[in-house]
């Protein structure tokens, strides 16, 4: 296929690549430019595009703050007129929606980022867009009202800023009016497992365009072999490392307390696998928690695909140690899991670099999202207006993001799913008389 067969791409927000990439392994689109903030995040794409593992030559990395980067400056850089690019890609930073931690939502500047893409948009005229986010920015509020000030604990009622969701609608309501309702948008609920990445990561997916046509998202075509035998089986943590090798492995490792305490939990296992005695002294007021627990003294099964690649995977409630040793996985072997390209080198520090992958896309999401738009722009403008009727500016889709593999507790007894249509199980407790596992 030539360079004029292929759809000319901008990436804003990029990151360490990772929608980059997958978009890249379609060999559909021709990447102009990466627009990324941070610059040890753009000294990694440089280093990856001169390797020629992403993009070309030609293609531009810009170290620029998008909250204020005028969008007429980087046409004039490529040489672009309004209406001429395809497709507009990004990821604007999540931390803001994220239930995992503090909502933030706008009142967090990294929230108002959500808006500058939509500002590039305006400006660009792209044919179609990509935009992904953390699933919790559908229910994430204008302003975020503390638990404890909320009305069922005898707080007033919430304004409409407050309300569940009301990032979202905003953000909608002025998509809708740019040019006068030209873009539409679908949004997919997705999750990278039932795609076959080797990995649980739930992300949204807006994939808009200015051509009237509904897009379509694939349905998950890998499961549970056990719920969906019509699927592929996921894909687990030993097929995205198997026959992978590191002389030097980077880590962020666990401290020597940690390792203590992990020595006693087997693969698969986590916090519950512990004598409640030292459950309770290692996991303190986390122990009496209602939920949020299941990253506790975690320890990755080979079976199993793997939980979300996050940038602190040395923490006792986010552990990510490695199946057969007491110790983290390296950045290495998550740069595997998220699917970068055999040889992909992150640089910075081990902590800079552990914040590149942990904060990548799937390249796996990328690339089917990738494959959606390009099969898209084959089609005639307003193909798929189902009977004719007005094309709705907006539609939601959930595709099965809630994904379970592990069932921790029934019965007194500790089960994880082994991929197999079974289930290994584990003693509820393990004794201190039983000592290190490992």
């Amino acid at each position: 296929m030539s360079a004029y067969d292929r759809l000319t791409t901008i990436s804003l927000f990029s990151g360490a690549g990772g929608l980059d990439v997958g978009l890249d392994q379609t060999g559909q689109f021709e990447l102009l430019a990466c627009v990324e903030y941070e610059q040890q995040f753009c000294d990694t794409l440089v280093h990856n595009r001169d390797q020629g593992l992403f993009g070309s030559p030609q293609t531009q990395i810009l170290c620029q703050d998008l909250s204020n980067y005028d969008p007429f400056d980087l046409m004039d850089r490529l040489d672009l007129k309004p209406g001429e690019l395809d497709v507009l890609v990004g990821g604007p930073p999540c931390q803001s929606f994220s239930t995992a931690g503090k909502r933030g939502t706008v009142e967090d500047p990294r929230g108002l980022l959500l808006w500058d893409f939509l500002r590039f948009v305006e400006a660009f005229k792209p044919k179609y867009f990509l935009m992904e986010n953390v699933r919790g920015l559908l229910s994430a509020a204008l302003r975020h009202r503390p638990i404890a000030e909320r009305p069922n604990r005898g707080g007033p009622a919430l304004t409409e800023e407050e309300l569940p969701g009301s990032v979202l609608s905003t953000w909608v309501s002025d998509m809708s009016k740019i040019d006068s309702g030209a873009y539409r948008v679908d949004l997919f609920e997705v999750n990278a497992v039932n795609y076959g990445a080797p990995q649980l990561r739930e992300r949204v997916l807006f994939i808009g365009n200015r051509r009237s046509q509904v897009i379509d998202f694939p349905e998950p075509t890998h499961g549970p072999s056990d719920e969906s035998p019509d699927l592929s089986p996921f894909s687990t943590l030993g097929d995205a490392l198997d026959g992978f090798e590191e002389s030097e492995p980077i880590l962020m490792d666990f401290s020597p307390r940690k390792k203590g305490f992990l020595r006693q939990v087997p693969p698969g296992g986590n916090w519950r696998m512990l004598p409640d005695d030292v459950a309770r002294e290692s996991m303190g007021k986390a122990y009496f928690a209602k939920g949020g627990r299941s990253g506790w003294w975690r320890r990755l099964s080979w079976d199993l695909p793997c939980p979300t690649i996050t940038t602190l995977p040395n923490h006792s409630s986010t552990s990510m140690c490695h199946p057969n040793e007491v110790r983290v996985l390296s950045v290495g072997e998550c740069a595997r899991v998220q699917e970068f390209p055999i040889g992909w080198t992150f640089l910075g520090t081990p902590q800079q670099q552990m914040k590149q992958v942990g904060n990548a896309v799937p390249a796996r999401l990328g690339k089917v999202a990738g494959e959606v738009i390009f099969d898209a722009s084959k089609r005639p403008d307003g193909d798929g207006n189902l009977d004719q009727r007005p094309t709705p500016a907006y539609r939601r889709v959930y595709l099965r993001s809630h994904v379970r593999t592990r069932q921790w507790w029934k019965a007194g007894q500790a089960f994880v799913w082994d991929g197999a249509g079974g289930a290994a199980e584990y003693s509820a407790r393990r004794s201190s008389q039983q000592g290190v596992l490992f």
